[in-house]
């Protein structure tokens, strides 16, 4: 008796252990519940080690157990659902290197304790091998566009056109992954979940499949599910750059930036948490950002397309135009830029009395004052990235001038400063 009561003591510690973990995170506390809904099964995914299962390999173990030969109605008892997610977590420890092993037994306990108390809540010990299925295939690694051609695959009929019940029945099931993690208030199924996903009855086509599920944004009912997958591409993105909120000097994952304050950008962990400091509100349109483009890159750009971007905004009546600040025609042709061609072929204010191609400018002194020149305007770009018009302009005439740029001395002639 008391061996007995020990067992089930332990059996219900493992099955409560993944949600104990999960609620120590302290996930409770984001107030979106799409961005709260993601981190909980973001969390078991990781947790479960599913992230190292690719959609193929997934599919792979389902045909290798003969699950593509049952109906999707078919019950199969919790043993044989263990014995498929053994073979899951087997064969990818023989994938991964040695020194990237992970527990098997423990993932196998996780996932199955989990999978049950999430399919099998009335506790009959059985599960279907459609359940089976679109979970696992939603919660494993892979790009999303793979899953959705996945599910579609399990979905459609012969001529290749979706069935809506059978969609109906995915969304049944894959619904029940937000209920597990306490999120069925906000994204549990309803009876007009289907309607939110395709609001006309007509035939669905693949491509109508996923232009309609990858939508942005995606079905209410299933936002959720490409949010899952941002968090997992985002996680060791780095961001130089400090939040307003918590002052911390750098982000990871996302960076929410203010379309109102300026130059105002939150850390996730505050956005998530609805903290605001000074002017900004919570109620204040937030840009998401799942990458980091430096200034210098941002400058690249900024040579790249300022000749052009001047050339067809030149005024003549602003004194800051291209033809008024360009006083020395450029020594090679750009046939690539038609605009550049309406460029004065002599120097205004008289003719410039300087040879820039010639021999008896040192090639070594045009590097360096580019160089200078580069180093000049990177220093004065601020940290928020922004680049100045002043800025934009210099780079710019650095880029259309390339190695022949003016020497200190024709510039001091011409009036350039």
């Amino acid at each position: 008796m008391i061996e007995e009561g020990g067992k089930r003591g332990k059996t219900m510690a493992e099955k409560r252990q993944l949600f104990m973990e999960m609620r120590a995170q302290n996930f409770d506390v984001i107030r979106l519940s799409t961005y709260r809904t993601a981190c909980k099964l973001r969390f078991v995914q990781k947790r479960c080690n599913l992230h190292l299962v690719d959609v193929w390999n997934m599919i792979e173990a389902f045909r290798d157990n003969g699950l593509n030969t049952l109906d999707h109605n078919t019950e199969i008892n919790v043993s044989r659902l263990e014995t498929i997610i053994s073979s899951i977590y087997y064969q990818l420890n023989k994938r991964l290197p040695t020194t990237h092993q992970i527990s098997v037994e423990q993932s196998i306990s996780l996932l199955l304790n989990f999978m049950v108390a999430a399919y099998d809540s009335e506790g009959h010990g059985k599960l279907t091998v459609f359940s089976v299925k679109a979970m696992l295939a939603t919660m494993c690694g892979g790009k999303i566009v793979d899953k959705l051609r996945y599910v579609f695959s399990q979905i459609s009929d012969s001529n290749g056109m979706m069935t809506f019940s059978k969609f109906d029945q995915f969304l049944r099931e894959v619904l029940k992954l937000p209920t597990a993690v306490f999120e069925g208030p906000s994204f549990g199924y309803t009876e007009h979940s289907l309607r939110t996903c395709f609001p006309q009855q007509k035939k669905i086509t693949l491509n109508m499949f996923l232009d309609a599920l990858m939508a942005d944004p995606p079905p209410q009912c299933l936002v959720w599910l490409p949010l899952m997958h941002r968090l997992a591409n985002v996680e060791n993105v780095f961001h130089p750059v400090e939040c307003s909120y918590c002052r911390s000097e750098s982000m990871m994952g996302f960076r929410y930036r203010c379309q109102q304050c300026h130059n105002y950008q939150l850390c996730q962990d505050c956005f998530w948490r609805g903290h605001a400091s000074g002017p900004h509100s919570n109620q204040h349109q937030m840009k998401e950002h799942s990458s980091w483009k430096s200034p210098a890159k941002k400058l690249s750009h900024a040579i790249t397309e300022s000749p052009r971007t001047l050339c067809f905004q030149s005024n003549q009546r602003d004194p800051w135009t291209w033809h008024t600040l360009c006083k020395y025609p450029r020594p090679i042709a750009y046939p690539s830029t038609s605009c550049l061609t309406e460029l004065p072929q002599t120097p205004r204010g008289g003719g410039c009395t300087c040879d820039f191609s010639g021999s008896h400018v040192n090639e070594h002194s045009l590097q360096v004052r580019r160089r200078s020149h580069v180093a000049y305007a990177i220093s004065r770009t601020p940290k928020d990235g922004s680049v100045s018009p002043y800025i934009q302009l210099r780079m710019g005439l650095l880029s259309f001038y390339g190695n022949n740029w003016p020497t200190e001395t024709a510039r001091d002639e011409e009036g350039y400063r």
